[in-house]
């Protein structure tokens, strides 16, 4: 695939545990020649950014943001980029916090209508 991820809307496809990225959260992706960032925001997070580079389909990056309750968080997280057959775009990540304990998987996929 070599679809960007300019532009793009994606958003969990699943909740995670509390003070942490969900359903609500929206991540808006940009790429440019290798590069990609998102700002995010939504749930309990009140602003969070990412960085990072594309090579292929696999994103690797760090993210940090700001929960609702005032803390901060950082992480690294690798993920796959799947074009799903309706051709939407799906990032299939494996996470690990870097400011504290824990680490996982998550799925985000686009979004294509907006919110309700």
């Amino acid at each position: 695939m070599t679809r960007s991820l300019d532009g793009l809307i994606l958003a969990p496809v699943a909740d995670q545990a509390p003070g942490q990225v969900g359903t609500r959260t929206r991540f808006a992706y940009h790429e440019r020649d290798g590069v990609v960032w998102a700002e995010y925001t939504g749930g309990d997070v009140v602003r969070g950014h990412l960085v990072g580079t594309r090579e292929d389909d696999r994103l690797d990056f760090r993210y940090v943001q700001l929960r609702t309750d005032g803390t901060t968080s950082s992480g690294h997280c690798v993920s796959a980029v799947v074009e799903l057959p309706d051709g939407r775009v799906r990032l299939e990540e494996s996470w690990s916090w870097e400011s504290q304990a824990g680490s996982g998987t998550s799925v985000v996929e686009q979004v294509t209508e907006p919110d309700s």
